[in-house]
């Protein structure tokens, strides 16, 4: 059973990297294990490797989460691929291998799910070179009711508005610590569809006029739903949870799936 849906038909719980917190994160086994629980939706994050391959990646390095270290820029695929990507997280997973973008997508597209796509731009990387490669291969995979784009980065999000001028087409998401000021300026001018704000720094008056105006609301990292009850009384329209089963019974009221996501 699918987990809710708002009446805009925007997912109540994201998987945060997969069902990181039962899977290594950012690997095709943790979509598919979210997609098993129900959850519709991932976010992972993507950036090229020193070939210009796009791949599911969070760090500028491979130490954390690997059997080796170094920087990823300096990996090639066939130097990425012999990576072990599970093992670190539990032996049960060991032999897990880096996921690429393509694999990804398929993977997205055999399961009928939705992601939010993190342009993950770190220290000494190009955004505009990660968003000319990403942004083209997304948008050819995935209708775009089920796609959402997002990144820290501005540059990487202007350029992907310059690849895809229509709103409708690609939605971008305005990834954010906190909600500065002029965060309706910078919504406005990037023409985003959604904020994504971290849970323990998003304050009630800046929720309900982002909502106001408009905008859909997600909150990142929330993994205790009683904590975060009363946020839904704000407007926020979903969650990206590094467990989201934990949310199952904490939704507020919701429609059902949209028949556009259920069509095969």
């Amino acid at each position: 059973m699918s987990y809710a849906y708002t009446a805009d038909g925007l997912p109540r719980t994201i998987a945060h990297r997969g069902l990181s917190a039962h899977l290594p994160e950012n690997t095709l086994s943790a979509v598919r294990a979210a997609k098993q629980i129900g959850c519709d939706w991932v976010e992972i994050d993507v950036q090229l490797l020193g070939d210009g391959t796009p791949v599911i990646w969070h760090d500028n390095g491979v130490r954390r989460c690997s059997n080796s270290r170094g920087k990823l820029a300096k990996l090639d695929l066939e130097r990425a691929r012999a990576l072990d990507v599970g093992g670190w997280f539990s032996s049960h997973f060991a032999g897990e291998r880096m996921a690429t973008l393509d694999e990804m997508l398929a993977l997205l597209n055999e399961l009928e799910m939705g992601v939010n796509l993190e342009l993950k731009v770190n220290r000494g990387r190009d955004p505009l070179v990660l968003t000319d490669t990403v942004i083209p291969l997304a948008l050819a995979a995935l209708p775009a009711e089920r796609l959402i784009v997002s990144s820290f980065n501005r540059t990487a999000l202007d350029a992907a508005r310059d690849v895809q001028r229509d709103p409708d087409r690609l939605r971008l998401g305005l990834l954010l610590e906190k909600t500065p000021r002029e965060w309706r300026r910078d919504a406005e001018a990037l023409s985003a569809f959604s904020l994504h704000v971290d849970w323990r720094k998003l304050k009630e008056k800046r929720a309900r006029e982002i909502k106001d105006a408009g905008y859909a609301l997600f909150c990142y990292t929330p993994n205790d739903p009683v904590a975060f009850t009363p946020q839904w009384a704000w407007g926020v329209d979903g969650v990206i949870s590094d467990d989201p089963a934990l949310f199952k019974h904490h939704l507020p009221e919701s429609a059902s799936l949209p028949e556009r996501l259920t069509e095969t």
